[in-house]
């Protein structure tokens, strides 16, 4: 099969139409059905790119939920929602994964509009425990009997809302509440930190899987069969585990644990789950699964083990099948190691996500000046405020999306200090394939109101470099660059003249308009401007460079102008050109502002130039909406 090709199904695949098809095929089928799958998965998601590697790993685990529990009446709810591809399937959906992640497809997420078998969308991590325990909690008052199922991989469970959930959960023994810890030792990257070394010593402590094989011989002679089997093999596991691992993190919270089982065994994960929803109460079932699983290319990656090709790849080798093009994120990576070998003070920390964000690179070759703290933005923030109290300045590498969770920290525990912290926004703006819950449309409106922080827009490669170094040479408070995922542009925008800091990229003679641009869409603001110029309108385009706070120098520059317009990809609500706009009052200059920005409300999956011409942030739109400005105000 290439990339190019329809996904084929298997036989037993092809007879499910909805979740009622997979319920009543026949227990022997499954297996097969396994197999089916991530054939399917590995046909399905070349053509497209997205979330293999937790597909992979999760087949049998799905089947069992949807075997025993009666889902949508049962409730499930899947953390950070990459791992629901299998779900999709089993709920009548394989027919559209030619579509996935493309516009008017299949999301790559868990989605409502899809299925009733859909229900959380927030694709954020370490969430779906706070979710199933309001979720638990609601059924339990209104005397329901559905159950709610929650599945969370151990990189979640690195978020600190995972375990106030769980303090919530312990606290109530009313829940029919099943917690799956899908435990494959890692997120993105491999699961690091405390948590990463208990649940390793679950799974690895010496001794435990040996005498399991004994307990096991043991309990097969026992004269006892079914429900009974299982109980005398569970309590045996208990006594070792207990034995060899005796301040299991789990069963301490007081919450009934059944672990660590074979998420590849199906049987055995039925088994469990069947146990859990007789029990009544709220019960952890600890899962070890591969993430990967069955494809030798994911297996191979040490990295991240094939978690999300971001284009389509040969479902046999797992390259991609488009030549590689050079990123903002790889010339990030390149300049903070540039940047760490001449001071010894820098040090760069990430939220599970070293290679996506660029600091592998500094993590190898510098492994003590890199912490990954886990799915912890809010810590990783807050641990930089304790860094740069020490003299050390942090680089905090990670998606704009993400750092939505850290304005507290951001405002009180590194502004309020003045503190020299350098968060670098990968994924800035309109992302695409993701959908609403990756775009990074909301850190120019949530952080430009921060006190003393500065954003830096870059435009192109070298801009990038240029307003990184300038960011790490400001010491008396935070500053934050945002850029575009993608390729960088091929060339250099070059300004024709530089004025107070701010770049003009295209100056005619004459006061009609002046368009700023900010970032990434700078090279659309051009283009916009040579479409006006053949209409008869002169349009000057400036990049300023740093967005927030407004440069004074843009402000006189603006008051010079009978028109203004900014263009960005960040939310127009509380964004850049509200900001300038505020800028201007103050300033006493009244001139007429027209922004072109993100409209405030979700938008749809796909690529980002589809969206960006569906919102309006084309040269083509631009130029049509401006120039008819321009004519209504001569």
């Amino acid at each position: 099969m290439t990339a190019t090709d329809e996904p084929e199904m298997g036989p037993i695949l092809a007879s499910i139409g909805r979740l009622a098809d997979f319920k009543s095929l026949d227990e022997a089928e499954l297996p097969l059905l396994a197999s089916e799958l991530r054939e399917f998965l590995i046909g399905a998601v070349a053509r497209t790119g997205g979330h293999i590697g937790p597909n992979l790993g999760v087949v049998e685990l799905t089947m069992a939920i949807h075997r025993v529990f009666d889902s949508p009446h049962d409730q499930v709810v899947f953390d950070t929602g990459h791992q629901s591809y299998v779900h999709k399937i089993l709920t009548g959906r394989a027919g559209r994964f030619s579509g996935l992640r493309r516009r008017g497809g299949l999301t790559g997420y868990p989605n409502r509009a899809e299925s009733p078998h859909d229900l959380v969308e927030n694709s954020h991590a370490s969430t779906a425990l706070s979710y199933a325990d309001g979720l638990a909690k609601a059924n339990a008052l209104s005397g329901s009997d559905r159950h709610v199922v929650a599945v969370v991989g151990d990189g979640a469970l690195t978020g600190g809302m995972c375990w106030e959930a769980l303090n919530n959960i312990a606290a109530r023994d009313d829940l029919r509440l099943v917690i799956v810890v899908n435990d494959n030792g890692r997120s993105y990257a491999p699961t690091v930190g405390g948590i990463a070394k208990r649940l390793a010593g679950l799974r690895l402590s010496p001794g435990y899987e040996p005498a399991l094989e004994k307990i096991k011989h043991t309990v097969e002679g026992i004269p006892v069969v079914g429900h009974a089997a299982y109980s005398a093999l569970h309590a045996a596991k208990t006594g070792v585990k207990d034995a060899l691992a005796p301040q299991g993190m789990f069963s301490d919270l007081g919450i009934k644990y059944v672990g660590p089982i074979d998420g590849h065994d199906y049987d055995e994960v039925a088994e469990a789950l069947d146990q859990a929803k007789r029990f009544g109460g709220p019960v952890i079932i600890h899962a070890l699964t591969e993430k990967g699983r069955g494809w030798a290319p994911a297996r191979e990656d040490e990295a991240e083990q094939m978690h999300s090709p971001s284009s389509a790849f040969d479902p046999i080798t797992g390259q991609p099948v488009a030549a590689k093009k050079r990123r903002w994120t790889a010339v990030f990576s390149e300049e903070l190691i540039t940047h760490a070998e001449t001071r010894p003070d820098l040090v760069a920390i990430t939220a599970a996500m070293p290679g996506p964000t660029g600091v592998d690179k500094l993590m190898k070759r510098h492994p003590d000046r890199v912490f990954d703290v886990g799915i912890a933005e809010q810590h990783a923030v807050t641990s930089a405020a304790g860094l740069a109290m020490n003299g050390l300045h942090p680089v905090v590498a990670v998606y704009s999306t993400f750092m939505n969770r850290a304005f507290d920290q951001t405002v009180l525990d590194v502004s309020m200090h003045r503190l020299p912290v350098t968060f670098v926004l990968d994924r800035a703006g309109i992302t695409g394939p993701d959908g609403p819950s990756h775009f990074g449309i909301w850190d120019t409106s949530i952080f430009r109101v921060v006190p003393g922080m500065r954003i830096a827009a870059p435009r192109d490669e070298a801009t990038l470099r240029e307003e990184f170094a300038e960011a790490l040479a400001i010491d008396d408070g935070p500053t934050m660059l945002r850029f575009p995922t993608g390729a960088i542009p091929a060339g250099n925008l070059e300004p024709v003249d530089t004025r107070e800091g701010l770049d003009l990229l295209v100056e005619p003679e004459g006061d009609e308009l002046l368009i700023v641009a900010c970032g990434a869409l700078a090279a659309t603001a051009v283009q916009a401007a040579a479409r006006l110029a053949d209409e008869g309108v002169a349009a000057t385009v400036v990049d300023p460079r740093w967005i927030c706070p407004v440069p004074d120098a843009l402000v006189k520059l603006a008051g010079q102008y009978r028109l203004v317009a900014t263009v960005e990809d960040g939310v127009r609500a509380g964004g850049f050109g509200d900001a300038l706009a505020q800028a201007l009052r103050d300033a006493g200059t009244e001139v007429p502002l027209v922004d072109f920005a993100v409209a405030r409300d979700w938008h749809p999956h796909g690529a980002r130039p589809e969206l960006l011409a569906d919102l309006g942030l084309t040269p083509e739109a631009i130029a049509e909406r401006l120039g008819a400005e321009a004519e209504r105000r001569r």
